[in-house]
Order: structure tokens, then sequence, then C-alpha cells
């Protein structure tokens, strides 16, 4: 059987026991007697055309085996660990059009699992297994608000099927990562960061975002082996910076970067189906202004405030104000802000000028799944119902920590007509940025014993931005 599977030469060997090992991590949590059964994602079709989006696993599935074709079904013997794919039964003009027909044994060496069969064999083999139970996958994405696709096929009516023991497990073994999935996110979160580096050295006035996007896409393509990226990449610049979901159909990136603009860049590639997410904001010119460089050693205190004191036991929730408090601390002696910082938080100053939570998991899902299960904290109110995960931070949890700074029009005027908000604002200074846009730092991180491993490998400080930008400096 493979060991492995990559890109090519160049790129990282995943190894196929990453699978194995989650799905062994999985039965332990489970009784003798069930049978897992998950569904996989389906091709879909751009409207009503023939032309199908590039596939993309469900990314539940690819924890569970890896495996990167539609239409398939997994199936996993609690009682024998044994593993059992089912693949389409294609046609055989498929090797006419999309190349060669895989036999059964080929999936089985390509995947490393125990048995392959047909999509059309699947009842007839569960059967044959005799479960007592079959556990099916449903539940509820905490960030989308949609439910996780249930496995379904002809006959299933006639196993008894539990479709609610599944999904808190596989989702809360999810949270915490192994060691072989570490390695996959370092990978590509070094690959990202190179990316970013490129992307920095490339743009400058009179470009579009859209061309510093390309520099990202091709770089993590070329470079990496990323074919995907982890979401739409978001290039704002001056006041599109503000904009904190840019990048969208309606904005693609197209705005003309210029001279005096903040860029804020927020991208991440995708390799094995593993999500980095990484924000840079710099200078067009490469040169930091007094203004820009106020603005961007709040928000770079707040990160440094949790990368310091992020710990396992700590609390998401208390790791968002902390950086919050060190942002608003930072604005405050720069002349923004007035008063007493507590006050500030107490009065929702910090949701102002950073609407949206600290970070969020990371994993399969640049969103990572966990954030609100059952057994953990609710979503808190106020500013911080915005926080994707309320938990206490836990050894091997992977995690974005992207504190921010925007001068958003419509929250600004919102504040400046709320007596209790605006009596903290030096508006005179506070007017000045209107147009600014915003800043945001993303790293990735692993949360480990000893506190915080970063996979982000850019230029942070002011000094580091500049020096790049001027001279290409390689920080490794």
């Amino acid at each position: 059987m493979a060991a492995t599977w990559s890109m090519g030469p160049g790129t990282l060997e995943v190894p196929l026991s990453l699978f194995a090992k989650n799905r062994d991590r999985l039965a332990d949590k489970l009784k003798s007697g069930q049978l897992v059964v998950l569904q996989g994602g389906e091709d879909v079709s751009h409207y009503d055309t023939d032309i199908e989006y590039v596939f993309r696993q469900a990314t539940y599935f690819t924890w569970v085996c890896g495996v990167r074709e539609p239409g398939c079904y997994f199936a996993l013997d609690v009682s024998t660990r044994k593993s059992y794919l089912f693949v389409r039964r294609l046609p055989e003009d498929y090797e006419i059009w999309m190349g060669k027909l895989l036999s059964c044994d080929d999936f089985k060496n390509i995947y490393a699992v125990d048995e392959v069969h047909y999509v059309d064999e699947l009842q007839k083999v569960l059967k044959s297994l005799n479960p007592e139970k079959l556990l099916t996958l449903s539940g509820p994405n905490t960030d989308s608000g949609l439910t996780a696709k249930e496995a379904v096929f002809e006959g299933i009516d006639e196993f008894k099927v539990d479709n609610e023991t599944l999904f808190p497990i596989i989702a809360e073994l999810r949270v915490i990562k192994t060691p072989e999935e570490i390695e996959v996110m370092r990978y590509v979160c070094k690959i990202s960061s190179d990316a970013h580096k490129q992307v920095m050295l490339y743009a400058k006035p009179g470009r579009k975002e859209y061309q510093c996007e390309s520099v990202f896409l091709d770089h993590c393509y070329r470079v990496g082996g990323c074919r995907h990226v982890s979401y739409t990449c978001i290039c704002g610049s001056g006041d599109t910076g503000a904009t904190l979901h840019y990048g969208h159909a309606a904005a693609p990136n197209t705005k003309i970067i210029n001279d005096g603009d903040m860029c804020l860049f927020d991208m991440g590639g995708n390799y094995a189906g593993y999500a980095a997410d990484i924000t840079c904001s710099f200078p067009a010119n490469g040169k930091f202004t007094e203004d820009q460089k106020l603005i961007y050693e709040a928000v770079l205190a707040g990160r440094d405030a949790v990368i310091r004191e992020a710990k396992p036991g700590v609390l998401w929730t208390d790791m968002h104000l902390a950086a919050n408090r060190a942002m608003l601390d930072h604005l405050k002696k720069g002349g923004l802000l007035v008063g007493n910082v507590e006050d500030m938080i107490a009065n929702g100053i910090h949701g102002i000028l950073q609407p949206h939570g600290l970070g969020h998991l990371l994993g399969l899902d640049v969103h990572d799944v966990g954030g609100y299960l059952p057994h953990c904290p609710p979503r808190p109110s106020g500013p911080l119902a915005r926080l994707r995960t309320a938990r206490p931070l836990l050894a091997n949890m992977t995690l974005t920590i992207e504190p921010g700074c925007y001068f958003i029009p419509r929250l600004l005027n919102n504040a400046k007509n709320n007596p209790d908000q605006a009596k903290f604002f030096n508006w005179d200074k506070v007017d000045k940025f209107r147009g600014f846009g915003g800043v945001r730092i993303e790293d990735d991180v692993l949360i480990t014993d000893a506190g915080v491993e970063n996979f982000t490998f850019v230029p942070r400080t002011v000094a580091e931005i500049e020096e790049h930008m001027a001279n290409g400096a390689n920080f490794k």
C-alpha cells in the first residue's frame, strides 16, 4: 500500500497513517457493535451547465480517510477497526475523458484502507458486518449555521441508525491535532508565509489589489503544491481595508493601490485539506507614516499580549480581552482615545474598533469545528458574542490570533451619536482616520504545554517590514 500522499517532489509527503490514527482515535471513543458510516462530498455543477466546480472533499470525510474523489462513502467497524471505502462504479467511457479507470484494489493501495467496494454494494457489505447500530453524522456548524451532511443510501432504513452520538465525538477529536496533522499545518503555514512575503515585495502604489492576490496564489500553488486556498483572498488597501470580508464577488479586490495606503492582505493556502489563515498589514510604499505606525503597533501590542499569555487552561475570552486592553491602551497613549481602558471595554469601545473576535480554531476548516459543542462554555453576550469559541485552551489546539483596528464609517458614526461611547474618542484626531481602512495581524499558532508555537514566519515589527520591503530580507 502507498505510505504517503503528496503533490510531487518538493512538496510535503503526508503519511496515510495520519488518517489511520484519526480512525483509531475515533474507535477508542465508541462501542463494539457500532459501525460509523460517512458520506463524502459530491460534484457540483455551475447552475444548469455541464461545467463543475473544482471538487473539494467534505472535511469530516477527509479527517477519517483522506479520500479525494467525489461520490464516495466510508465505514469504520468499531469492533474490528477495519476500514471500508465505497467508490463510484464508473462507466467505461470515463476512461476516454477523465483518465484511467481505477480498480477497487487500486483505491485500496492509494488510501491504505482495509477493503474497497463499489457504492452500489454498500447495503450488502454493511449487512454482512451485522452491526448493532449505524452511527451517522448530523450536527450544527456554529459558524455557518448549517448542518453536517448525514449519510443516506438506499436500504438504510433496514438498519438501526443513531445520528446523535457521532457528531460531538468526532468534532471534539478534530479540535486536538495529532503530530501528523501538526506537521501538515506547519507546512501550509510556512508556504503561506513565504507567499505573503513575496506579495510584500511585489505590492506598490499603482498596482491593483488582485495582482497582489495573483502573486500569492502563484507561490502557494507553484512552489507549495496548494491547488486551493482556504477562503476567498482579502486584499484591501486604503479604505477597502476596513471591509472585513472584502474580496467577494461584488468587491473582487479591484481597487488600485495608492501611495499612502495601508494594505491589509488576508490569505491562506490549503494543503491536503488543511488550512492556513494569515493576515499581513503594511504600507504600500514600504515606509510607515506616524499615523500608520500608531495603529499598527497598537494591533501588534494586542497580538503580543496573547502570544505571551496563551497556554493550556486560559480562557479564549480572556485572551480576546487581553488583546483589546493592550490595543486600547496603546491608542490612548497615542491620543486617539481618552479615559479608563476598563471603562472603554464596559462601554463596548473595543467592539467599535475591532468588531470581530480574536481568532478561531484552525484545521481542515479555516473556521474549524468544535467552538461551541454541548460541553463547552456558551457563546458570550455583547461584543464577545462574535467570538467563534469561548473555550479554555488545550494543548495541541491550533488557532488564529488576529487582533485588528478598523475605522469603519458606520460604527464610528454610531459611536459618535452614542454619548456613552463618544466620550472616549478624541474626535479631532479620530475623524482624520476616516478612509484609513484598517490593520489586522493574524498568526496561526499551536498551543503547547509551555505556551505558544507560532507557525507564521513573516516580518511583523515596523522595522522588519520596512527592511523586508526595501531589501527583500528573507526572514526565516
